[in-house]
């Protein structure tokens, strides 16, 4: 699998580390409740298609990453960095 890296281009899978689904949010430390805080560290969807992840590119230019990738085949579908979806949410925008 190839990834294309924004900064630095078409790159192998392996420079990179997965870390996994890029959808859930933390809630909010100190105020967040048992049952809250364990759905966001254990709970995980599988999806089969598209689905949002997040990966780091190690052996690159150390940026953390947002790979929409279809689960079935592993063709990648788009890559942004993950300030860009991070600042875009916080703002409301569509993420």
């Amino acid at each position: 699998m190839r990834i294309r890296c924004p900064h630095c281009g078409e790159r192998d899978n392996g420079e990179f580390s997965y870390l996994g689904d890029a959808a859930p949010v933390r809630p909010d430390g100190p105020n967040a409740s048992a049952e809250a805080m364990h759905d966001y560290v254990y709970l995980r969807d599988n999806p089969a298609g598209l689905h949002r992840e997040l990966w780091y590119h190690a052996a690159g230019c150390r940026s953390w990453l947002v790979v929409t990738r279809d689960t079935r085949s592993h063709e990648i579908h788009e890559v942004a960095p993950a300030r860009d979806v991070a600042l875009s949410r916080r703002r409301g925008e569509v993420a």
